[in-house]
């Protein structure tokens, strides 16, 4: 798009519409393997998010990029929230009764 194009309402042209945005950093997350004790940084792509019916089956998960384990840990309520605003997948687990 061109500068010169405007929205049909305000006549605002492309370039003054975005003026104020800048670039956003990619979220990050600081992680930790129990097998290898290794320290890290994960991107949100990286991470797994299952939210169950209760604490015991709300967890996420991650493969450790150092030894490769499968790694999961319980995830409370502020790790949800944490996770879910940084744009972690999310899969919501039903329970069978």
């Amino acid at each position: 798009m061109s500068e010169s194009v405007t929205s049909g309402a305000r006549g605002m042209s492309v370039a003054a519409a975005f003026a104020g945005m800048r670039s956003v950093a990619p979220v990050v997350f600081r992680a930790g393997c129990p097998d290898c004790r290794g320290r890290f940084e994960l991107a949100a792509s990286a991470l797994r998010l299952a939210i169950g019916a209760s604490s015991r089956t709300t967890f996420y998960s991650f493969t450790c990029p150092d030894c490769g384990a499968s790694v999961r840990k319980p995830a409370g309520e502020r790790i949800v929230e944490l996770l879910t605003g940084g744009g972690v997948s999310t899969l919501r687990l039903h329970s069978t009764v």
